[in-house]
């Protein structure tokens, strides 16, 4: 036996007990779809803001030039025509700072620069490294 074949009034307290609406369960489809559409563009959105604003560097080399002088190398990639902000500092065998600087570069139209800065030590240092790139 089908519920079609069941009385108006006994096919809707069936219905109501089940939870067979009709058009309940489209509308809750409609909802959940447009919840999913949302989320999905509301990610998407944040993943490309964040990486519009974001700073990548890399050391790619250092020089040591006397007891009180070391050159580091490096690549910033960053937006095309922002400035950065890059500190820049110089370890010795045991990973202590021994000397630093704090350089601003202005905007430029590339994507990827290449820089070489040079640091005054305290002490011999062992190597040269870029500790962190912002946009200011």
């Amino acid at each position: 036996m089908t519920t079609a074949t069941l009385p108006d009034d006994v096919r809707a307290e069936l219905d109501d007990r089940y939870g067979r609406g009709r058009g309940g369960r489209r509308w809750g489809w409609i909802a959940g779809a447009a919840l999913a559409v949302a989320a999905v563009g509301y990610l998407g959105w944040t993943t490309v803001a964040q990486s519009v604003t974001s700073v990548d560097f890399d050391t790619t080399g250092y020089s040591y030039i006397d007891t009180h002088t070391i050159t580091v190398d490096f690549q910033v990639t960053l937006q095309p025509g922002a400035a950065v902000t890059c500190a820049v500092e110089a370890q010795d065998t045991e990973h202590g700072v021994v000397g630093w600087r704090v350089i601003e570069y202005p905007a430029d139209a590339a994507h990827t620069r290449a820089f070489r800065e040079t640091i005054p030590t305290v002490a011999e240092a062992t190597t040269g490294l870029v500790t962190s790139c912002w946009i200011p």
